[in-house]
């Protein structure tokens, strides 16, 4: 997904710098494609209070790191309006060792979707934009424990010392952001912006995509963010 979003961006930022050759503007335009690290908050108290229950170190509250990638562009006929594309992924984990057994919790946050932007055009220099990402994306809560080494013939015999088991919850978005964007040099920009990730029509499975019920109601892929970014490109705002 994240290829094509990139081709996409690299052919509409192609179009858009050779169809405005030789003209003066009066609004944005541009667009880049660039890193997008972030700083995601999900609630996952629910997977704490699991943890305490078998006596394992709760996963931090205080958020986790992500990556992604990110570009946009001027659609050139709406002043101001600039569409793109973004992806992300992120994790935390706790880990336990009790003798020979090991066991580790693994959360994990991801998606990616479209972006639609609107810079507020009284701003000149910098690009201040409120806009939304709509897309989809997954999140994950791994369990894993094992003692010892682990035997290839054991783990097809259904005799293997090691469980592992995985439950996705899989969900759409809508994610509110405001970003703010300096162009240190009209072919580099830095960012720096907040969002509020919405899910809906989320559902869960385990292990081979069977349904897992039960799950706590706020255990979900709502979140408020943090990001930054470096973007490549060309700018003027």
């Amino acid at each position: 997904m994240l290829a094509r979003i990139t081709l996409i961006l690299v052919l509409f930022l192609s179009i858009s710098l050779h169809s405005q050759q030789n003209k003066y503007f009066d609004a944005p335009f541009g667009g880049g494609i660039g890193y997008v690290p972030g700083w995601y908050m999900p609630n996952i108290d629910p997977v704490n209070f699991e943890m305490n229950k078998i006596g394992m170190p709760e996963l931090s509250t205080g958020g986790f790191y992500s990556s992604g990638i990110g570009g946009f562009i001027y659609i050139g006929f709406v002043k101001h309006l600039r569409v793109g594309g973004m992806g992300f992924s992120g994790s935390t984990s706790s880990t336990q060792s009790i003798g020979a057994l090991k066991r580790e919790v693994l959360y994990k946050l991801g998606g990616g979707g479209l972006t639609i932007e609107y810079t507020i055009p009284i701003i000149k220099d910098f690009g201040v934009s409120v806009g939304a990402t709509v897309g989809a994306g997954t999140m994950t809560v791994n369990i894993f424990s094992n003692s010892s080494s682990i035997n290839w013939e054991k783990i097809w015999n259904g005799e293997s010392n090691s469980t592992n088991t995985v439950m996705d919850n899989n969900f759409w978005m809508l994610t509110p952001t405001l970003n703010l964007d300096w162009p240190i040099y009209r072919f580099v920009v830095l960012r720096l912006g907040v969002g509020y990730q919405l899910t809906f029509g989320d559902s869960w499975t385990a292990d081979n995509d069977q349904p897992l019920l039960g799950v706590p109601s706020d255990l979900n892929g709502n979140s408020f963010f943090v990001q930054s970014g470096i973007f490549i490109g060309f700018f003027s705002f």
